[in-house]
């Protein structure tokens, strides 16, 4: 048996079973209990001492809360073992819950009694310290760093977003269908796959699902998956990861103008329900939440080129360092600058096809632009959502997976969807790492998700 198995054995053996006789609750929900007495399950955060009083800090991965414990109010041991911990040692402590509005949370906790799990070593305390650390040391110590009260809400938070995109989709009467993540070919281009061996085989991991849940919306109606998705582009933005997760609707006897509205009204209830349902984690990242209460659809339209127009202008203006190069796609200092101009997502639609996926249906107004588009965010923080209406006909898309040198036998089954009963069809992708980066208002996507995968990054 270890140093620390023994010292578990001897601190389990002291306890006096806290919380044996009160109702167990979570800091989320402790207001439900104000002036019960409850068990809680968690972590010291943090401790401070005056004179004869502890404020220990408790956490449990619903919230934070404070606890007050007086010296003459607990048995002697009660408070020497509080006085003793250590930060990040695991606890059952047992008190009345009080209502304070000076608190955090509105409510603190009167300490009765504590049963100590595991005493965090002094000699090798828990590394995430209170003070400034660097983004590389917080990255290496990632299994750590998410234990902190603001990186714990930034997980909260997209855990509700992704519920929230899952309720949507349900109740809008989508089914999930899951789609392979290992592939036989590029969706988007070979430039940015990464590559793997399969039984003698060369596959993909999947850049999207998109291909696959085409075939399911024309068995389903209406479907959409959600699963990790990969790109192997060689980027350092704050932008990109290299393993992210996606939520891909996709719509069968569908075209633009019905994906427009719904990507607008999708995005509107996820925003909706962060504020509703996570408003204080909201405020513990230090969103400013007012910025969000305007996320309402409709959201302003603009067509490619007169999104070009407007970069220009600015350009001239002075307001922009470069003009815009038409055909390109949008860097992050355009899309900055055209999403500063709205108080909500703008949706940028009609790019030209030559630069766009091979997939993507040309408008029939004017076939040198895509039926597609994109989604940005505001307060700079670029697309968030990418959509297109699917080509339809069997011998266009064959042209178009022959004009993208992309191999034709791999793409054989997508040209069957063409070939039996094909109609109008169309789907976005969302990315929920942008969408938590822009929702909680972080700088970089490294946390967003709860282990990075960045260009040079693979550990923890």
């Amino acid at each position: 048996m270890t140093e620390q198995d023994k010292a578990l054995t001897a601190d389990t053996q002291e306890s006096t079973a806290a919380g044996a006789s009160a109702q167990l609750s979570t800091i989320a929900a402790i207001g439900r209990h104000e002036g019960e007495t409850v068990t809680l399950r968690g972590w010291l955060y943090n401790l401070r001492e005056s004179g004869k009083l502890l404020f220990p800090i408790f956490r449990d991965g619903s919230g934070t809360i404070q606890g007050i414990v007086p010296k003459a109010a607990v048995r002697p041991e009660v408070f020497e073992a509080i006085k003793g911990l250590t930060q990040e040692s695991s606890v059952i402590v047992r008190g009345k819950v009080r209502a304070d509005k000076r608190a955090p949370g509105g409510f603190e906790l009167d300490v009765e009694d504590i049963e100590v799990q595991q005493r965090v070593a002094e000699d090798a305390p828990f590394p995430i310290s209170l003070k400034e650390h660097g983004v590389d040391f917080l990255m290496e110590n990632r299994h750590l760093w998410i234990r902190t009260p603001r990186q714990s809400a930034i997980l909260r938070i997209r855990a509700e977003i992704i519920k929230a995109a899952r309720d949507f989709l349900d109740e809008q009467g989508f089914t999930l269908t899951d789609p392979p993540i290992l592939t036989p070919a590029a969706c988007e281009g070979t430039s940015t796959l990464f590559p793997v061996e399969y039984f003698g085989d060369e596959a993909f991991l999947t850049q999207s699902g998109q291909l696959y849940i085409e075939s399911t919306a024309l068995a389903l109606g209406k479907v959409y998956s959600f699963g990790p998705t990969f790109r192997a582009e060689k980027s350092k933005t704050r932008r990109h990861l290299t393993e992210f997760w996606m939520v891909e609707p996709e719509m069968a006897y569908a075209g633009l103008d019905e994906l427009m509205e719904l990507a607008e009204n999708f995005i509107s209830f996820i925003v909706d329900r962060v504020l509703t349902r996570r408003h204080a984690d909201l405020v513990l990242t230090g969103r400013d939440v007012t910025k969000l209460a305007t996320i309402k659809a409709p959201f302003p339209r603009l067509r490619y080129d007169e999104a070009v127009r407007m970069l220009n202008e600015a350009h001239a203006r002075g307001e922009l360092e470069q003009p815009f190069e038409y055909g390109n796609d949008f860097g992050s200092p355009d899309e900055t600058w055209l999403s500063a101009q709205f108080d909500r997502p703008v949706m940028v639609h009609r790019y030209p096809a030559a630069v766009k996926a091979f997939y993507m249906q040309p408008d029939p107004e004017d076939p040198r632009y895509a039926l597609c588009v994109d989604v940005l965010a505001p307060e700079g923080y670029g697309e968030v959502i990418g959509g297109s209406e699917r080509i339809a006909s069997y011998d266009l898309l064959k042209q178009r997976i022959e004009e993208h040198n992309l191999p034709l036998d791999a793409f054989q089954w997508y040209l069957d969807l063409r070939r039996y009963g094909s109609v109008q069809h169309a789907g976005f992708g969302m990315g929920i790492e942008r969408a938590v980066a822009w929702i909680c208002g972080l700088d970089h996507v490294r946390e967003t998700i709860p282990f990075a995968r960045t260009l040079n990054r693979m550990y923890p």
